[in-house]
């Protein structure tokens, strides 16, 4: 499929928090994301792709090393710098191919001005220092939603003062003045949004407050009675069962005028590659670190790998010149963060480092590499600080997917097929029996081969209920209300 031309430029866009059907065919009809659609026509849709650690930094870990969470081991919002060496990392890697290289936007880096590789980075702490500065009596972020909230807002500044439009804004002057022309250039473009605060500006609070807004989807198996504990305790430590679902509808309607958002000011990036004639040639890979669960299953932000908050927008546009009848296609190999880094560099023409464990995406869909028969995935509980404090341990075909939970040592399973909204838990059906079985010996077994530590004494790990009751459980709310950027290391 890639021709003998000169190595492609590299334009690596992630968004925060975006569900897998916030955009593509799965969105709502009213939807507006013309850009992802126009990459989508020229690209690889990956319809079955999946965040193996669903919260921030483990993504972005994930992407930087080419490993999943079992090889680089931060299943927690910790310091990167504990799982990225700076000598294998992507941005490093490209350099060694020729490459120069740039980070824009939200990295979650500790500490945050670690470069990890980059030749250059801006953060979302030079834009907050610039509004700051400027003395201007409207400052982002001072309506008092936290990060990790719900309920929706307006953002308290203009569009072309928020900082997914600032984003945008660097990425362009990057591309028009910054760059060095006579060398292929690599640009991470990382929007901070869709994550909460739930706060877009006009025209995007509106756009959407009129549609038909789907409703959160509550699964049999999310009842408290029958629901998980650790599902149960981490959506009553945040409440998010107690939010109505009135504003749950306003907080969807400010959700997708987000996206929105990102996607018109991508429009701002795309311009600027095609006015210095590089859009057609430039490799774009579009994905998000995580999902949001939106209310659905009485839940909020990420964390659990049910699909609102794991399944992630995944679409790869090679170069035109590159040829081939892929483009406007979808395939349905499992691909995850990890597959970022051999995908990227294999492209740049540039060798693999070892230890790597994800797959180049590009070879899979053009039937030149075997696909990855399962995917597993974990987070660590609250505190945690190593792979043997964990919530839960997964695993899916792409079709069936299993869950382990250690707390109370409960079980689910979801055939995707028949129920991609995982409405029903199978796990206690007699006709899927053998199949939860086998699932449950093949999760066990390959952690047995890596001799895991997430096992106890090689058995998949078992561990009491949350003696907590629920009063108390959400009278301990989880410390993630900060509401306006101060330049240290915050983690959520």
């Amino acid at each position: 499929m890639k021709s003998a031309k000169t190595r492609p430029n590299i334009l690596l866009i992630t968004t925060d928090q975006q569900r897998h059907d916030s955009v593509g065919p799965l969105a709502p009809a009213w939807m507006r994301a013309p850009h992802f659609d126009h990459l989508r026509r020229g690209g690889i849709t990956f319809t079955s792709a999946y965040a193996d650690c669903p919260i921030c930094v483990p993504s972005r870990v994930s992407i930087m090393t080419g490993k999943t969470v079992f090889q680089h081991g931060l299943c927690f919002n910790g310091t990167s710098s504990d799982a990225v060496d700076r000598g294998t990392s992507l941005p490093t890697c490209l350099a060694r191919a020729g490459y120069q290289t740039a980070a824009i936007g939200k990295m979650h880096f500790t500490p945050q001005r670690a470069r990890h590789g980059f030749d250059e980075m801006i953060l979302p702490a030079d834009y907050y220092r610039t509004m700051r500065q400027s003395g201007s009596v409207f400052q982002p972020m001072r309506h008092g939603l936290g990060q990790n909230e719900l309920y929706p807002g307006m953002a308290t500044v203009p569009e072309c003062c928020t900082l997914t439009a600032w984003t945008a804004e660097q990425c362009v002057d990057y591309i028009r003045e910054r760059r060095d022309p006579g060398l292929p250039f690599f640009l991470w473009c990382s929007f901070s949004k869709p994550h909460p605060p739930l706060d877009p500006p006009e025209p995007y609070y509106s756009m959407y407050r009129d549609c038909e807004i789907p409703s959160p989807v509550r699964g049999e198996w999310s009842a408290d009675d029958r629901c998980p504990d650790a599902f149960r305790r981490a959506r009553q430590g945040q409440s998010y069962d107690r939010v109505p679902d009135a504003v749950l509808r306003e907080a969807r309607a400010a959700y997708a005028g987000l996206i929105t958002q990102i996607d018109y000011n991508l429009g701002r990036v795309f311009a600027a590659l095609q006015d210095c004639r590089l859009f057609d040639e430039t490799l774009m890979l579009y994905t998000s670190d995580h999902g949001e669960f939106l209310g659905d299953h009485g839940a909020g932000g990420k964390k659990f790998f049910h699909e609102p908050a794991a399944h992630v927008p995944f679409v790869l546009r090679p170069p035109q010149s590159w040829g081939g009848d892929l483009a406007g296609t979808e395939c349905r190999a499992l691909v995850t963060p990890a597959d970022v880094l051999p995908t990227l560099l294999t492209a740049a023409g540039g060798p693999i480092p070892g230890g790597v464990d994800g797959l180049n995406a590009l070879a899979v869909a053009a039937g030149q590499a075997e696909p990855r028969a399962l995917l597993e995935a974990t987070v660590g509980s609250p505190g945690a600080t190593a792979l043997s404090e964990v919530d839960y341990l997964a695993l899916t075909d792409g079709r069936w997917k299993y869950i382990w939970y250690p707390h109370g040592a409960a079980e689910q399973l979801f055939d995707l097929n028949s129920d991609p909204h995982e409405l029903q838990d199978l796990s206690e059906a007699t006709e899927h029996k053998a199949r939860k079985e086998a699932l449950r010996e093949t999760l066990l077994r390959r952690h047995r081969e890596r001799r895991s530590p997430c096992l106890e004494e090689g058995r998949l790990p078992k561990r009491a209920i949350d003696p907590r009751g629920e009063r108390e459980c959400r009278a301990r709310s989880w410390p993630g209300y900060h509401t306006e950027y101060h330049e240290v290391d915050v983690r959520h």
